[in-house]
This record gives C-alpha cells, structure tokens and sequence, in this order.
C-alpha cells in the first residue's frame, strides 16, 4: 500500500516515515528540503534497511502537484506535514506562511478530490485552541482567534478539510493537533536538525548544551504558571509518529466514524520552560547557560492535552517520559557535534 508524505524528510515526518516502513508500507516522500536534507534518506535507511522513493518538489507549485498524482496515480494515503512552523517567524512573515501553509494543502486535496478514495491526515497543532480558558485542553474547546500567523493557517486549514470532507465523502481525513514534539529515535539516525537558528526550545537547549548558541533565552517569568514560565506538553517524537501510523490505519481499515475527525495527540502533562530546562540538566550532567529575557508575541501561557479521546478510539498513547525524551535528543545533538558524552 503506497502512502504518500510530505514534508517527509523533515523531524516528525521523517520519523514517522520510519515508523510506516516498519509496518511494511510503501512509502513516497515530497519534500523541497527548505529546513531538511537528502541526507535523511540515509539514517531511514539505516533504521529499516529499506529506502522509500523521494521526489524533491515544491507544493507550492500546483502543476507539479498535479504532475506527481499523474505518475503515482495508486496513492491510497496521504500525511501531510510539509509547512512552515515557527509561531515567531510567523508573526514577522505573515504572508509566507499563508502561501506555504494553506496554497500546498488545497493543491493536495484537489488532487485527492478526483480520486475514488483517499485517506487524509493533517498535520495540525494546539495552536487551534488559542489560550484555551480549562486545562487540560479536551477537542471540545472552542477554537479561539488564534495568537499568530502559524496558529490560523492550521485553523484555517483544518476548515479547508472540513468543508472539502462535507462535499467529497470519499475522502476521509483526520486531524491530529498535537503539542511540543522532541527527542529523536533511540538509534540516534534521526532527529531534529534545525536549518539556521532554531524556534524550538528542545533544539536551542541542547544547541547551547553542546556549545553551538552562546546562551537560551527564556522568554518572560512573569507568568500567571508556578515558575512563572510558559507551560507545554512536551511529546516524544517517536511516539507522535506511531499516532500517525495508527490514524491511517483508523481511515484505511474504514474504522472512522465520520469522514473527518479530529484528536488530540500528547502526554496529558505540562511542564514549564524551566522545567524543561532541569530535564535536560539532569540527563546530560550539565548546566544550561539560559537568561530571562522579555516575552515573545504570540506565546500562549499555558497548554497541554486531554489525550483520552485518542486513547479510547485509537487505542494510542504516548510512552515516553520528559526525561526520556530529552534524553533522546541531547544523545542526537552529541552524536551530530562528535561530542563525547
């Protein structure tokens, strides 16, 4: 069974890439390599011993889109990641994120529009939900005006699913809104590489960890939170991926109840900037060079997941602890720096 992802070299892509391989799905990747590299290929390789087929294109071209679906007319199953991603860059560019987020994800489902069936699953994230008024944020929250740029296109593009699902029931899509993925596989092949600066906490803490950022800068601790820092659910990446895999299953196996539905995908638990930061401490047996400095726009204070729907319906959830995971990713950052650990 071929299944098609995008943004497929990238951190969750290319793990969950791994996770499909091992379930024996043929897999092709589309990726245009603007914050990834070809060399992923290779550490797939390395953890499955199989090599899934790779074409280097620009979503945001439709007629390359189109001539893709023309040359792999048997995809059964699409995972969309492919998508700019930081809430900061978001808020400075704006209109780069509306092109990359929402132009690719309507030229998809075009595309999967003229097929007798295909199955759907978007990337989304808790950027959904806004600053959410209950903790833990269950899939019933209202979904408010979203804090940036990033937030509204995966609002916005779970719309576009939604009303594209209503009028073509032959697609059947779910939604995964997931939190703070980090770590990397156990095999240290695969991990989160940052092109440039990253705009994630894990990466940057480790970054300065190994020596690469002069320091972290935590932004504000003057939070309505217990340290006064911004709280989030932070999940393995491994375990996010294996979400994936079982919500394909979930639309493949025609298990859906509806053609598009909607879950949550984390730990159930938040922990605070610092929080993290003491994480990363206790693992690697070093002190975080880190300094409070003012707050980012477009940073919610507090968010983390109610996981029991998925855990009733897709019988998921995630393994891994805060430790474990942060674990994985300082082994990941030694490994790329040569570093001893």
């Amino acid at each position: 069974m071929k299944i098609l992802v995008t943004g497929g070299l990238g951190f969750i892509g290319s793990h969950t890439v791994v996770e499909l391989l091992q379930q024996n799905f043929e897999v092709v990747i589309i990726d245009n390599c603007s914050n990834s590299s070809e060399d992923v290929l290779d550490g797939i390789k390395a953890i499955t011993g199989k090599s899934p087929i790779f074409e280097k294109i620009d979503l945001r071209e439709k007629e390359a889109v189109a001539e893709f679906f023309r040359k792999y007319n048997d995809i059964e199953g699409v995972i969309h990641f492919a998508a700019s991603k930081a809430v900061g860059e978001s808020v400075d560019k704006p209109l780069l994120y509306y092109e990359n987020n929402l132009n690719t994800l309507i030229y998809l489902l075009q595309q999967l529009s003229s097929k007798e069936s295909a199955s759907f699953i978007f990337s989304s994230s808790c950027t959904v939900y806004g600053q959410a008024d209950k903790m833990p944020i269950t899939e019933n929250a209202p979904v408010k005006q979203a804090e940036s740029p990033y937030g509204n296109t995966k609002q916005i593009g779970e719309e576009i699913i939604g009303d594209t699902c209503k009028v073509n029931p032959q697609i059947k899509a779910i939604s995964l809104r997931y939190f703070n993925p980090m770590g990397a596989h156990a095999s240290t092949e695969i991990g989160e590489l940052p092109i440039g600066v990253p705009q994630n906490l894990v990466p940057f803490i480790t970054q300065t960890g190994i020596g690469l950022r002069e320091e972290l800068s935590v932004f504000g601790d003057d939070y309505s939170t217990p340290d006064g820092t911004c709280i989030r659910d932070y999940i393995h990446v491994v375990d996010l991926a294996k979400a994936h895999v079982v919500a394909l299953e979930r639309l493949l196996k025609n298990k859906n109840e509806e053609n598009y539905e909607v879950f949550n995908v984390g730990t159930g638990k938040g922990n605070s900037v610092l929080e993290v930061i003491g994480s990363f401490e206790r693992v690697s047996g070093k002190k975080l060079n880190y300094r409070i400095v003012g707050r980012r726009a477009g940073d919610v204070v507090v968010a983390y997941a109610d996981t029991s729907k998925a855990e009733t319906i897709l019988g998921w959830k995630a393994d891994s602890t805060l430790d474990e995971a942060m674990k994985s990713a300082w082994d990941w950052e030694c490994k790329i720096r040569n570093e001893a650990q």
